[in-house]
């Protein structure tokens, strides 16, 4: 009985043995045919960089910059060099990770370092300035991302005014300079609410700033206005107020304010200007493109964003390509001193500052006030100094200041002594 069955399960044995070996055979010829041949093949940089490419597009980030880099190394003389590293670049990009875009940033420099003079620079120099604007802040928080992205973006606009990316590299700046010019327009109009002199100076400051800085700013007449109502109720300033008045009625002739400052002007004896036609076009060419105005359901809904809202943004003009200045620029307004140039002037000897006005109309003229930090007045020799009664001033000081330490001095060992006798 036990042979008789030993005898029938031989066979079924033999036949699942033949079949695992079989299929074994099938298996790694079938899984060495994924693996590419390197060594067999003519160019072998380009399947590790087609299958980088390949990794990156299903989202394994490291093991496609794990690859790209292998390429990198071992074939430094390859056409691949460049793409690989600009792959690199961009998968950190694709990442949206506040670490991953700050690697991106150095990958976009490090390609645009060694390859300056290929048309994939300027593609490069435009990530750097998304990777910054991505990362920007509400108005009034943090604005060093603002800042490197604007200056990002006036490089790219400088050195490829005939880049495809041109129109978005604008409008981005465009949108960023609309979020630093909101920020500094709430901080002036909290100091604005402030009826002092110390808060109507800070004021100024951030008020010339948005004015001269960020001119296609959505409240840019409003921060005019508020600018030349401050430099009014100063003496010392107000002749400097026709000027920004008269900018509300030149380049924003469609302002809610162009009544008000008109009426102004009138007031001060100046003349009224006239609208200034690359103002017109600009007002008419926005006003095609539908310019945005932030609501009160769209404040509030921005409340749970993390961004900023750049929807009121200009669509049209062009954005300021300066760097700014190291001074605030209106410094030389809290003292009066500007000069038509709008230059501060300095002491004794400067020429008078002049308001200008509209063309052909003639310009007041007003003797500057002597400014802070000049040099002291060299005394009149026909007038001698007494010496000897600011002698008697120097010791009455210091005799008086002697016996404020006395006091002290003689109170403090009265309280030493009551810790040590209570009574």
């Amino acid at each position: 009985m036990k042979a008789t069955l030993l005898f029938k399960s031989r066979p079924l044995a033999a036949v699942l043995l033949a079949c695992l070996l079989l299929s074994g055979c099938f298996g790694k010829g079938k899984s060495k045919s994924k693996l590419p041949d390197l060594s067999q093949s003519a160019e072998p940089d380009k399947i590790l960089y087609e299958k980088a490419v390949a990794d990156l597009q299903k989202g394994r980030h490291e093991i496609g910059r794990l690859t790209l880099q292998t390429l990198i190394n071992t074939y430094p003389d390859s056409e691949y060099l460049a793409k690989a590293k600009l792959a690199i670049a961009d998968s950190f990009y694709d990442e949206g990770t506040t670490s991953s875009l700050t690697q991106a940033v150095a990958e976009y420099k490090d390609f645009i370092t060694f390859f300056e003079f290929l048309d994939e620079a300027a593609y490069a120099q435009y990530r750097i300035g998304m990777a910054h604007f991505r990362r920007m802040e509400k108005p009034d928080r943090d604005r060093t991302q603002a800042k490197l992205a604007e200056q990002e973006f006036q490089t790219f606009v400088l050195r490829h005014p005939e880049h495809k990316l041109l129109p978005d590299a604008e409008q981005r700046l465009r949108e960023v300079q609309e979020v630093l010019a909101e920020g500094d327009f709430r901080i002036a109009r909290f100091y604005s609410l402030k009826d002092t002199d110390n808060a109507r100076r800070a004021a100024i400051l951030r008020l010339s700033e948005i004015v001269d800085r960020y001119p296609l700013y959505s409240q840019a007449d409003r921060s005019l206005w508020m600018l030349g109502d401050a430099l009014a109720k100063n003496e010392k300033t107000q002749h400097l107020a026709p000027r920004y008045f008269t900018r509300i009625v030149q380049d924003y002739p469609l302002s809610s304010y162009v009544d008000e400052a008109k009426a102004q002007l009138v007031k001060m004896n100046v003349p009224v200007p006239q609208p200034s036609p690359e103002a017109l076009a600009r007002i008419q060419k926005e006003r095609e493109m539908n310019r945005e105005k932030a609501g009160l359901v769209r404040r509030a809904l921005g409340m749970f964003k993390t961004g900023p809202d750049v929807t009121t943004a200009a669509h049209a003009g062009k954005p300021n390509l300066n760097p700014p200045s190291e001074g605030m620029a209106g410094e030389s307004l809290i003292s009066g001193n500007m000069s038509v140039s709008g230059t501060a002037t300095g002491g004794a000897g400067d020429p008078v500052s002049t308001v200008p006005t509209a063309p052909g109309a003639a310009a007041t003229t007003t003797t500057p006030p002597p400014a802070t930090g000049s040099q002291p007045p060299v005394p009149d020799p026909a007038k001698p100094v007494d010496i000897t009664q600011k002698s008697k001033k120097d010791l009455e000081k210091e005799k008086k200041e002697k016996e404020k330490k006395e006091k002290e001095s003689s109170s403090k060992k009265k309280k030493g002594l009551r810790k040590l006798i209570p009574w």
